[in-house]
C-alpha cells in the first residue's frame, strides 16, 4: 500500500503543478474554434502544397488536443475534400503542436523542450509531406478514400462530427464576445476536457507508476547512457516504440515523458516519444478502420519515419546551437501543495471552469456529451449554438 500511495502523491503533485496551463490551453483552443467554422477548414485544405500544409499545420494548432478525436476529424476532413497530406499534417499539428502542450512541456520539463516541439512538429510534417510524395500511390490513396466514405466508427466520432463554432456573421470579437460565442466556448471547452481526461488521467498514473517504481538504473541501461553516441542514435528509435506500447496519447504522455528523461532517454529520444501519440496500438487499429488495412500501415510507417528523422534533427540542430539541457530535472514530483503561485492560478483557473461548467449545463451541454461516441455521420454533427443563445 505503500508503494501506491508513493506512486498516486508523485501523480497528484504532477497533475496539480499543470492544473492551471491546462485550463488555460484549452480555453484559447476553444476560443479559436468557436470562431473557426469547421467548412472554412475544409476549404482551406483542398491541397497538397506547401502552402496548404502551413495552413493545415496553423489550424491545427488551434484545434483539439485529443489524439482520438483528432484522428476522427481527420478522416471527417478527408471525406468532405481536403487532400490526405493536409488532413494528416492537421492531425499532427492538432495533437503535438497545440498551445496547452508547449505550457505543460514547459513546466514540467523547460522552455527547451517546449522549442524542441514547435520546431520538431513542422519538421516531421515536411519529412511526412516527401515520404507521401515519394511513396503514396494513386491506387492506395483511392482504396484509403473508398473505405473513408464508408464512415465506419472508430472512436470519439461524435465529438469529431460536431461543429460547435459561431454561427452568427460579424467580426471576430463581435462573434467570440456575443451570448452565442460565450455557449460556444463553454460548450467547445467542456468537451475538450471530456475527451482528454481518459488519457490524462492515465498518463499521470502510468507517470507516476514509473516514477515511484522503477529505478533509474534501469533506464539508464535501456537508453545507453553510458554510451553517449549510441544513446543519441538510440534515442528517436526506441523513444516512439515505448509510446506504442504505452497506450498513453496526447497531453497525456508529457508526465511520462518528463520521467523518461531524467531516466535517461536522449532529448531527441523526447521528442520522438511525444510525437509518437498517432500511433499507439488502439489509434493503428482506428486506422485501419478508417483507411484499411494497407493505408494504416502506410501511415504507421511513415509517421515512425517522420517522427524518428524528426527526433535526429533536433538533436542535431539544439545540440550544436547548446540547447540541449545539461542537466535531467524534469518536474517528477513536488514536496507537497503550499501557497505560491502555482496554487493561486489554480484557483482563478478552476472559478472560470467553474463558469464555463455552468453555461455549458444551462445551454443543453449534457445531452453532447452523451453523442461523443457516436456516429461520425450523425444529426448532431451541425450542432447551432443559436438555438442556446436566450441564455
Amino acid at each position: 500500500m505503500g508503494a501506491i500511495r508513493h506512486a498516486l502523491a508523485i501523480a497528484g503533485s504532477m497533475t496539480w503543478e499543470i492544473l492551471w496551463a491546462l485550463i488555460l490551453g484549452f480555453l484559447l483552443s476553444a476560443i479559436v474554434q468557436a470562431v473557426v467554422r469547421r467548412s472554412t477548414v475544409v476549404r482551406l485544405l483542398g491541397d497538397g502544397r506547401p502552402r496548404t500544409l502551413t495552413i493545415a499545420a496553423g489550424l491545427g494548432v488551434a484545434s483539439s488536443s485529443c489524439s482520438y478525436a483528432a484522428v476522427a476529424l481527420a478522416r471527417s476532413l478527408f471525406r468532405k475534400g481536403a487532400s490526405f497530406i493536409a488532413a494528416m499534417a492537421f492531425e499532427i499539428a492538432s495533437t503535438n503542436l497545440v498551445i496547452e502542450l508547449g505550457i505543460i512541456l514547459a513546466l514540467l520539463m523547460g522552455w527547451r523542450f517546449t522549442a524542441a516541439e514547435f520546431v520538431g512538429g513542422p519538421i516531421m510534417i515536411v519529412v511526412l509531406a516527401v515520404l507521401f510524395r515519394l511513396f503514396l500511390r494513386e491506387r492506395l490513396l483511392r482504396a484509403a478514400r473508398e473505405q473513408a466514405e464508408r464512415g465506419v466508427a472508430g472512436s470519439m466520432e461524435g465529438h469529431a462530427a460536431m461543429d460547435m463554432s459561431v454561427q452568427r456573421e460579424g467580426s471576430f470579437w463581435q462573434r467570440l464576445l456575443s451570448g452565442e460565442g460565450f455557449t460556444s466556448v463553454a460548450h467547445v471547452f467542456v468537451m475538450e476536457w471530456a475527451a482528454i481526461l481518459r488519457d490524462l488521467v492515465i498518463g499521470l498514473l502510468i507517470a507516476g507508476a514509473i516514477a515511484a517504481w522503477v529505478p533509474d538504473s534501469f533506464w539508464q541501461h535501456f537508453f545507453l547512457v553510458d554510451h553517449p553516441l549510441a544513446a543519441k542514435i538510440w534515442g528517436p528509435l526506441v523513444g516512439p516504440l515505448v509510446a506504442v506500447v504505452s497506450f498513453v496519447c496526447s497531453i497525456g504522455n508529457v508526465p511520462l515523458a518528463a520521467v523518461l528523461w531524467n531516466g535517461g532517454i536522449s532529448f531527441g529520444g523526447v521528442v520522438a516519444f511525444i510525437f509518437a501519440d498517432l500511433i499507439i496500438l488502439p489509434i493503428i487499429m482506428i486506422y485501419r478502420k478508417y483507411y484499411g488495412t494497407r493505408m494504416a500501415l502506410f501511415i504507421t510507417g511513415t509517421f515512425y519515419v517522420a517522427m524518428v528523422v524528426a527526433g535526429y534533427l533536433i538533436e542535431l540542430v539544439f545540440g550544436v546551437t547548446g540547447l540541449v539541457p545539461g542537466k535531467r530535472h524534469a518536474v517528477v514530483m513536488e514536496a507537497g501543495v503550499s501557497w505560491n503561485y502555482t496554487t493561486w492560478l489554480n484557483i482563478a483557473f478552476l472559478l472560470l471552469t467553474a463558469v464555463l461548467l455552468v453555461r455549458f449545463v444551462r445551454t443543453g451541454g449534457i445531452p453532447m456529451l452523451k453523442m461523443m461516441g457516436g456516429s461520425p455521420d450523425a444529426e448532431h454533427a451541425g450542432h447551432d449554438h443559436a438555438a442556446h443563445d436566450h441564455h
